[in-house]
């Protein structure tokens, strides 16, 4: 042993509750939960924030992903490029965010499943959405801290003009919990705001008059108003989401068109389950499907039966608030 070392004697149980415990925290405030005041994890964060620093605005030319991406790294979020570059990616999809923050070019993947393109193929600007969320920082809007090497500031929060909470939702698994929130139309949460700027004493009700329901990115059906309703005055519910459909007629054979798919649904799964009930004889089809920028769908020609495009969106609003615990509630975002 080494001159002026010691050893002390711990209890090693006391030591890994205590360790563990530091441990839950540190991924609860720090990575998995989304700030209650911005509606963004910390790497979300740095991210449009590095992105502001190199000056890739909405009305300047794309950036290459990967030079992106070793500005983050580089200087505020000292963790695997992936993480980064995946963040950023599913920022730039606009059927995982309603209203997606960065604008990308390039393969960024599909609603099919597909992975997006190398960082090194890719370009990204912000949208000018993200931009009103950077909006002020020089102005000391806001608390910087250091960053990971106390060679630089970073924001601790940004100086976001709109509840992106509510507009964007959030989903992340941390540590003995987990949250999962519904994205919202951006004019209803708006109106909702200012309702509650008006009169602080509203009352969640109320506010629903505002807020009808959650606004998912690829469209949809909401069956039932009970599981809405629990989700917004609860911060607990259970939504049920189907695919909106019509039928057409073609060449004497009817023909259901899926313009919109549930939210977080596979639609290359869908196509093959639907698929493996014609190859089961349960049911008659013939099946094309077709993506663009603005809709995805697809066709099925039918002679007997189909079945319908259901599934269940669970929310469970829990998000941080100023580094402490978190706390259940959906209108206590404003």
């Amino acid at each position: 042993m080494a001159e002026g070392e010691k050893i002390i004697q711990i209890n090693i149980e006391d030591e890994m509750k205590s360790a563990y415990i530091d441990y839950s925290m540190s991924v609860i405030v720090s990575r998995a939960l989304p700030d209650v005041r911005d509606g963004f994890k910390p790497v979300h964060r740095r991210v449009l924030y590095g992105m502001q620093d190199l000056g890739v605005f909405s009305n300047r030319p794309y950036k290459k992903s990967a030079r992106i991406v070793g500005e983050v790294l580089g200087k505020y979020h000292p963790h695997g490029d992936s993480s980064v570059y995946d963040t950023m990616v599913r920022m730039a999809q606009p059927w995982s965010l309603r209203y997606p923050l960065v604008d990308g070019q390039g393969n960024f993947g599909s609603v099919d499943g597909d992975s997006p393109a190398a960082m090194r193929y890719t370009e990204a600007r912000l949208r000018k959405i993200a931009e009103e969320m950077l909006d002020d920082l020089e102005k000391e809007t806001v608390d910087f801290r250091p960053n990971f090497d106390d060679s630089l500031q970073e924001p601790s929060v940004l100086p976001t003009k709109i509840p992106n909470l509510l507009v964007n939702g959030a989903a992340g698994i941390a540590v003995g919990m987990a949250t999962n929130m519904a994205p919202h139309n951006l004019t209803e949460v708006v109106d909702g705001t200012i309702a509650y700027i008006e009169n602080r004493d509203i009352t969640p009700e109320e506010l629903l008059n505002y807020i009808k329901a959650p606004d998912f990115p690829t469209g949809g059906i909401i069956y039932g108003y009970e599981g809405v309703r629990d989700a917004f005055l609860t911060g607990r519910g259970r939504v049920v989401i189907r695919g909106k459909a019509e039928i057409e007629e073609e060449n004497g054979r009817e023909q259901i068109i899926v313009t919109e798919i549930p939210y977080q649904v596979n639609k290359a799964e869908m196509i093959k389950k639907i698929a493996e009930l014609v190859n089961d004889k349960k049911s008659k089809a013939s099946l094309t499907s077709a993506t663009n920028l603005t809709a995805t769908g697809c066709a099925s020609s039918l002679k007997s039966s189909a079945t319908p495009l259901p599934m269940s969106f669970s929310i469970n609003s829990i998000s941080s608030r100023s580094s402490r615990p978190p706390s259940l509630s959906t209108t206590s975002v404003w």
